[in-house]
């Protein structure tokens, strides 16, 4: 079965994209796609919805689906609006109908989209995660891990483990792959996984460096960044309000406001096409390859908005 595609990003988290039907084997898809092609991270499919303009499903490397994807969410957005012709819209995730809509551009020649993060808790039944019999845990060492690093678990709604930590320890993955592996295999405290995020304080923002479940290192996750934000505005390291988030693979602005109890995010960045692909998709993997490719010239500008930027990464060292 012949499918179209886009190869598209967010921050340089990498996806191919499908508008089509409702079908259960997406997940083969996805394995398919990230098999062929070790730069991307996940399948994103368009869906009809009942509730919203469109529908998001999102399926990681590993075939597994997750419920949210931020920066995955601004390259659908775009898609949406510019089939429907409108510059807001709704669309339908698997646990939330969340506001999208077009922004003014980061850069010439970068398509810049804000969606909304919701909802949000610190309920640990909520990601789940299990310890010590709490329902808590906000900006607090995990002595097994750490007894310097204050970690915070947070449901947005996927789920998220965040750490904030020095430079040193940010420069060496070593430390942040070690547990998030081990978070993300058999273990006590996370029956489902965990996405795991460390958070290093930068003179203009903050620097997150995400491994996420299902897909391990990534340039960058939408949500994880936004929780992030979150954490770090809890933790007084920025101001509420706009956060510049920057990442392996660029920047993107995260706004945190507080009402009352509740928590309003906001994720703003690209939402950039990189290629566009013929499939044809077999039952028979060895069977299934691309049929046509054309590239297109975006990521010209996205190249230049990243190295615009450099300056304030290379503050890690």
């Amino acid at each position: 079965m012949k499918v179209v595609l886009e190869k598209v990003h967010g921050s340089m988290n990498t996806f191919y994209m499908l508008d089509g039907p409702e079908r259960d084997d997406y997940n083969e898809l996805a394995l398919q796609l990230c098999g062929i092609d070790a730069g991307v991270d996940g399948l994103l499919v368009i869906l009809p919805s009942q509730s919203g303009h469109a529908k998001m499903r999102v399926f990681n490397r590993d075939g597994s689906e997750a419920s949210m994807c931020g920066n995955g969410l601004r390259c659908v957005a775009r898609y949406v609006c510019e089939k429907e012709g409108i510059r807001e819209a709704v669309i339908e995730t698997m646990k939330a109908d969340l506001a999208v809509r077009k922004e003014d551009t980061l850069m010439e020649g970068i398509e810049t989209y804000s969606v909304q993060i919701s909802p949000v808790s610190f309920e640990l039944k909520d990601l789940p995660m299990e310890y010590g019999g709490r329902s808590e845990l906000i900006l607090e060492p995990i002595p097994e891990i750490s007894g310097d690093i204050p970690f915070t678990a947070v449901a947005v709604p996927n789920p998220h483990l965040i750490g904030i930590v020095p430079k040193e320890i940010q420069q060496d993955e070593s430390h942040q792959q070690y547990w998030a592996e081990k978070f993300n295999g058999p273990n006590d405290y996370f029956a489902d996984g965990v996405n795991v995020s460390y958070v290093t304080k930068l003179d203009q923002g903050i620097f997150v460096r995400t491994f996420e479940r299902g897909v391990g290192f990534t340039n960058a996750c939408g949500t994880a960044m936004t929780a992030s934000a979150l954490v770090s505005c809890l933790a007084d390291l920025v101001a509420f309000g706009e956060v510049a988030v920057y990442n392996p693979g660029g920047m993107v602005k995260c706004t945190v406001e507080k009402e009352g109890a509740l928590y309003n995010l906001l994720l703003t960045g690209n939402a950039t096409r990189i290629s566009l692909h013929e499939f044809d998709w077999a039952a028979d993997r060895e069977n299934s390859g691309f049929l046509t490719t054309e590239t297109l010239e975006e990521q010209r500008h996205y190249k230049k908005f990243t190295e615009e930027i450099s300056a304030v990464v290379n503050q890690l060292g």
